[in-house]
């Protein structure tokens, strides 16, 4: 399954590059995909006002954003079946294993997924 694409980053990745942060500026330079639970998740914070809403939107065009399906609903399965861990988080790590790329993420929560090929990126 090959989309272009040469890794995934989870949502705290896009946050902190919507915050400025030094450390993502080569990693938003590339065409990272996303899992479109970031996007739900990003978009769907209580209270968003237009403008954080079209600043979101402005980032995610630079992303690959790949929707739920089949395949990563069963490695969601057996990914929350075996770890314990959040269903979004599940999800994202999921999009990952199904393209067969690394996750990119600053969430230490996902050092124990052996499944998934996971970039911590220490940003303290």
């Amino acid at each position: 399954m090959g989309i272009g694409i040469d890794f995934f980053v989870d949502t705290n990745v896009l946050i902190y590059a919507m915050e400025g942060h030094p450390a993502m500026a080569n990693i938003i330079r590339c065409t990272p995909g996303i899992s479109v639970i970031s996007e739900i998740e990003l978009l769907g914070k209580k209270g968003i006002t237009r403008h954080e809403a079209n600043n979101i939107r402005d980032l995610l065009n630079g992303f690959e954003i790949v929707n739920f399906s089949d395949i990563i609903k069963e490695i969601t399965i057996s990914l929350k079946q075996k770890y314990s861990i959040k269903t979004p988080d599940a999800i994202i790590a999921a999009t990952a294993k199904a393209f067969n790329l690394p996750l990119v993420t600053a969430d230490k929560d996902f050092e124990k997924i052996e499944d998934v090929d996971i970039m911590l990126l220490n940003l303290i």
